[in-house]
């Protein structure tokens, strides 16, 4: 579900808010390790970003969290 008080934001507005460049987030948005929007009717993929989902991701297990758990 769509949170009505989230903020669209652009690839390059996304990736300057998770400090990466945008060619990494595009590259985690194709491999699905960030949740991303392209938009429809434009000729070239045109992504959005949700900044809830940002936070989510931002938020979620860290990958040493993880491996503690598994062993």
């Amino acid at each position: 579900m769509i949170n009505s008080s989230s903020i669209w934001l652009t690839a390059t507005e996304a990736a300057t808010y998770l400090k990466i460049e945008p060619r990494t987030l595009l590259m985690w948005a194709r491999q699905g390790k960030v949740r991303g929007y392209i938009l429809s009717g434009t000729r070239r993929q045109t992504w959005r970003f949700l900044s809830a989902d940002l936070d989510a991701m931002l938020l979620g297990p860290s990958v040493a969290l993880e491996k503690e758990r598994t062993q």
